[in-house]
């Protein structure tokens, strides 16, 4: 017991990367996880709870449908974690695509992404072995939830983000894995209902209109998107306008500092 008084952090294989779980000692000397981050985390990712799992269990039911089982939506939403690009996948499972083809609609998929990962840098600074966790678990979600995350008094804001990323991971694990199995016991319909998806997406932007005094962001990214849906078309529109909303981010980010919310996180 005298040596394990000694560690801090203990590393821990989990989700198929290897992450750090903060320890804390309590005042009887023992060790517990950081639980009060678990805690404080769980109301703000309630939203992403209710969606997830809708949207999980609408991809579980889908890939019941095509022949494979609730162990095979576990697995998928251990490892892959991509709503679109998951239910891209049953469509390409269903028609044996090539692994070049998947490959490629994936990356055109999931290209938002790198812009989601260069404006996490500074948040997710310090936080060792368990950035790999945070980066691979950056879906939209999370991001909208983290881009405006700020930890309670008392809580370490990294073991904050860390919570919210981990939880609503297992939202979407639990999702899939209960509409799996329905869809094996019941002959379900699901027509419709991955508009859950738009509908969790839109309730947190509109949480993060209300946070910031600055609407910049939203304006830009919503008129680059119009313009481009316009000028190229639903299926080329994505790269060139996340290019000038990048570009324009950049050459706003000043004035947008000035903007943002008041800062609530402690020291710790």
């Amino acid at each position: 017991m005298g040596i394990l008084k000694k560690i801090g952090r203990r590393p821990c294989l989990f989700y198929g990367v290897l992450v750090k779980y903060t320890i804390k000692r309590t005042q009887k000397g023992g060790l517990i996880m950081d639980r009060k981050a678990m805690a404080a985390a769980f109301p703000a990712t309630v939203p992403v709870l209710l969606g997830y799992l809708a949207i999980g269990m609408a991809f579980g039911f889908m890939l019941e449908a095509i022949g494979y089982n609730f162990i095979w939506a576990f697995f998928m939403s251990l490892t892959v974690y991509a709503g679109s690009g998951q239910y891209l996948g049953v469509t390409m499972l269903a028609s044996a695509a090539a692994l070049g083809e998947v490959a490629f609609l994936t990356l055109i998929i999931n290209f938002r992404h790198l812009v989601y990962g260069l404006s996490m840098l500074e948040k997710f600074r310090g936080m060792g072995l368990r950035k790999l966790y945070m980066i691979f678990s950056l879906t939209d979600e999370t991001y909208a939830l983290l881009a405006s995350a700020r930890a309670p008094v008392g809580i370490d804001p990294r073991n904050y983000y860390f919570s919210i990323a981990l939880l609503d991971h297992s939202y979407w694990i639990l999702g899939s894995v209960i509409g799996a199995m329905l869809g094996a016991a019941l002959p379900i319909n699901t027509q419709g209902i991955d508009f859950a998806m738009t509908a969790l997406f839109i309730v947190i932007a509109v949480g993060q209109w209300e946070s910031y005094k600055s609407h910049l962001p939203a304006v830009l990214g919503a008129g680059a998107a119009l313009l481009f849906l316009i000028l190229v078309g639903q299926e080329q529109m994505l790269l060139p306008a996340l290019t000038v909303i990048v570009a324009g981010l950049m050459a706003l980010r000043s004035r947008l500092d000035e903007g943002e919310p008041e800062e609530k996180e402690a020291e710790v």
